[in-house]
């Protein structure tokens, strides 16, 4: 089963190519992708790399957290499930307490 690693910290060049090429260094790679704002199509500095198996994960874990990337110190662990969010609030002026 393939495992899904948070990377924190990545410089804001780097590419979905340059990141999976690093990670394969610890052993397959099913999926590498970063973390785009919406507004500036900018990276937002971390991402996710999906390890096909738990022993590369864990390699991969090894041999990334904390070290230099190109420029930059790395944080790399298992990613936690995405958790449900509250629904947004609107601030329209039509929701309670409103004085219009």
């Amino acid at each position: 089963m393939a495992t899904k690693l948070y990377i924190g910290g990545l410089p804001y060049s780097t590419t979905e190519d340059s990141l999976r090429e690093a990670f394969a260094q610890a052993g397959e790679v099913a999926s590498a992708s970063i973390i785009m704002d919406k507004m500036t199509n900018r990276s937002r500095g971390f991402g996710f790399v999906e390890m096909v198996n738990d022993a590369d994960a864990a390699k991969a874990i090894e041999m990334w957290n904390g070290k230099d990337f190109e420029g930059r110190r790395l944080t790399v662990n298992e990613a936690r499930p995405l958790e449900a969010r509250a629904p947004r609030r609107e601030f329209g002026g039509r929701g309670q307490g409103s004085s219009y």
